[in-house]
């Protein structure tokens, strides 16, 4: 009776704990240091979330500050006017937003089918042998400066695009009705196609990238089980690997459409830098916000110029929160089916 009383006045005294932890030991200072590693830690990750949030808050106000006098003096007319003539301090930026706009739209046009066919072959067809080099070679594709992709385009790209392939495309979808008027005009090689195709080249690595990342998290049993039943491979990938990782394409794709959205370099090469919209089609030179941007903000004079261009920013980080929020909107409907 005394022995089980002592035992569990010892316990009360350690803690119940076995050995026990005396106070000042090796034992309780480490667990000391790791609560104060632990609360240091978390006050690092909010003081990084913090600053994150006020560096977006301060990139938004700036924004905004100096764009001020160019919405103040046209208002609405700054997004729906077609006319930017810096001489005259005329701004409008309906032709750049909708340069930036098509040149996205085509660019996803081209890659998502593309960066969807690369990760199907790499995680449900391709040899093992060639899985690996492959894969790395696409990935270098993203290592590539933006210059180059606007060098090549230019230089390599444009004079064949125009020679046989802008020919053809007159020829064929020029012909359909309603359809033809985005392939008829002269073949000049740059122009709103040749940009959006540059893009396409240019983010097909990063939604592949994503994409061969997301297929290969499917379970191997779960996959092989659909193999088993005599499933086909379109069969597995459309009805197994796809809705098991949806979520994950659809971020991939919106990576790429944030990626093609903000270029700069290459579209300026390739897109014709002209603030003119004479005609719907693809072939005809256009412009772009970012190349705006690049084109005419070191020669821009202080005052509506320079506000014009600062509002051609802030529209473009508009449209880029507007995009983001609608792949946040669509993940969360998936997560619930």
């Amino acid at each position: 009776m005394d022995a089980s009383l002592a035992v569990s006045k010892d316990d009360a005294q350690t803690g119940g704990q076995w050995p026990p932890v005396v106070e000042g030991s090796g034992e309780a200072t480490r667990k000391r240091v790791s609560s104060w590693q632990d609360a240091g830690f978390a006050w690092l990750v909010r003081l990084v979330a913090v600053f994150v949030l006020v560096a977006m808050s301060g990139i938004v106000i700036a924004l905004v500050y100096d764009a001020w006098p160019v919405l103040n003096a046209f208002g609405l007319d700054f997004l729906i006017s077609s006319e930017w003539n810096p001489p005259m301090d005329r701004y409008g930026a309906l032709v750049l937003i909708y340069g930036t706009l098509v040149t996205s739209a085509i660019a996803l046009f081209i890659a998502v089918p593309v960066s969807f066919g690369i990760a199907i072959f790499l995680t449900e067809l391709s040899p093992a042998w060639l899985r690996r080099p492959l894969g790395t070679a696409i990935e270098l594709l993203a290592a590539i400066p933006s210059i180059v992709y606007g060098m090549w385009g230019l230089l390599v790209f444009a004079p064949v695009f125009a020679t046989h392939v802008q020919p053809l495309l007159a020829s064929t979808l020029g012909k359909i009705p309603f359809l033809g008027v985005l392939f008829s005009g002269p073949p000049l090689g740059i122009g709103l196609l040749t940009a959006g195709i540059v893009l396409a080249i240019m983010i097909i690595p990063f939604i592949a990238s994503v994409m061969r990342d997301v297929f290969e998290i499917t379970p191997p049993m779960i996959r092989e089980s659909a193999y088993g039943l005599g499933c086909t491979t379109w069969e597995v990938v459309w009805r197994i690997v796809l809705p098991y990782s949806k979520t994950g394409v659809v971020g991939g794709v919106m990576l790429g459409l944030g990626r093609a959205l903000g270029e700069t370099m290459a579209v300026t090469f390739v897109i014709g830098n002209t603030s003119f919209l004479t005609s719907p089609s693809l072939f005809m030179p256009g412009n772009s916000a970012t190349s705006a941007i690049a084109n005419e903000f070191a020669e821009a004079a202080p005052g509506l110029h320079t506000s014009a261009l600062i509002g051609l920013a802030l529209m473009l980080f508009l449209i880029t929160l507007v995009v983001l929020m609608i792949s946040r909107f669509m993940l969360s409907r998936m997560k619930k089916h």
